[in-house]
């Protein structure tokens, strides 16, 4: 199991997530997001307006999920 911020995966809060696979925690941010969106937590929306932002083609979106896949592939086991 490994462990990422909602900030490692492009958020806006060091909120942890763990995780046996990469597919599992980004789910886990995904409804993190979207719980903090239908809040209206203004740091998550400014995130989220940059990340789309940044996400303007298919390819851009590809890149970055797999900039983060190896970012968790890196991590160590959580002891």
């Amino acid at each position: 199991m490994k462990t990422m911020t909602c900030k490692q995966l492009g958020g806006a809060c060091e909120l942890e997530f763990q995780a046996n696979n990469f597919d599992e925690i980004a789910e886990m941010s995904k409804r993190h997001g979207m719980e903090m969106f239908q809040k209206g937590d203004k740091a998550h929306l400014k995130a989220m307006i940059g990340m789309k932002a940044k996400m303007q083609s298919p390819n851009d979106m590809v890149e970055w999920l797999e900039s983060k896949r190896k970012v968790f592939d890196s991590l160590p086991d959580n002891e």
